[in-house]
């Protein structure tokens, strides 16, 4: 392999490390904010069952007082009731009564229904105690945490931006101008590409076997004949067997 290849290919993975360092840099906001909505939706669905349960316990205390009145009114209409001096006013308290102790009766049923409603939102949130309890420390740690990736993705980007420099200013000037058109071109920036099972990684089209030859034995540098992509392969390790033939001799 050339050394202008050899910088092309490493100029290649500087150039993608950079897209991907400045593509994570300016969706941090976008992704900052996603991590808070994800937070911001458990808190949300803990919120909503707290809140049933306080609605719960509310309705209880309502209906609780209402069921305290009542029984003050049932007194009274049990007092005119043993009061009665006649058919009439006995009659009037006996209705009185009667309707009384069906409301009281369906208030308590309520009553019921409201505590079995309270216990079954306290079970849910007693199971989820543990998420309750740290949901705040786990936000500030997820986003202590993205902060910190975003500080180390923002000097890498300014760390392999300067070694990009060092590289490009090395390459012929036409050789330079060529990557760059090549790279412009593209809409994921390669101009550079590794032969892959015998095709070009980037278009996927597969490669004369003279081509393949050439590319393996000749120092030139070759494009694709489909995508124009500066091709290369890269260096494979020594098979085991060949090892093993050059210790015997």
């Amino acid at each position: 392999m050339s050394s202008e290849l050899g910088k092309l290919i490493e100029l290649q993975k500087t150039d993608t490390n950079i897209r991907k360092l400045k593509k994570a840099i300016e969706s941090a906001e976008q992704r900052r904010a996603s991590i808070e909505q994800e937070f911001e939706r458990h808190a949300s669905s803990i919120r909503e069952i707290q809140a049933k349960r306080d609605a719960a316990q509310t309705k209880r205390h309502d209906l609780e007082k209402q069921i305290a009145e009542n029984k003050t009114y049932l007194a009274r209409a049990d007092r005119n009731l043993k009061g009665s001096q006649n058919q009439k006013e006995y009659e009037t308290a006996m209705r009185e009564t009667d309707a009384l102790q069906k409301q009281i009766s369906a208030l308590e049923t309520q009553v019921l229904e409201r505590m079995s409603e309270t216990e079954e939102v306290e079970r849910v949130l007693a199971e989820r105690s543990d998420e309750i309890n740290s949901l705040e420390a786990n936000r500030e740690a997820a986003l202590a945490d993205f902060d910190k990736e975003l500080a180390a993705n923002r000097k890498e980007f300014e760390a392999v931006t300067a070694r990009r420099h060092e590289v490009f200013i090395t390459l012929p000037p036409q050789m330079a101008s060529v990557y760059n058109r090549l790279a412009q071109r593209s809409r994921d920036g390669i101009a550079v590409a590794e032969v892959v099972g015998g095709s070009c990684s980037a278009c996927f089209m597969k490669l004369r076997p003279q081509m393949q030859v050439e590319l393996k034995t000749s120092d030139k540098i070759m494009t694709c004949e489909s995508c124009t992509r500066i091709l290369y392969i890269a260096p494979t390790a020594v098979a085991p067997e060949s090892i093993a033939a050059s210790q015997d001799t």
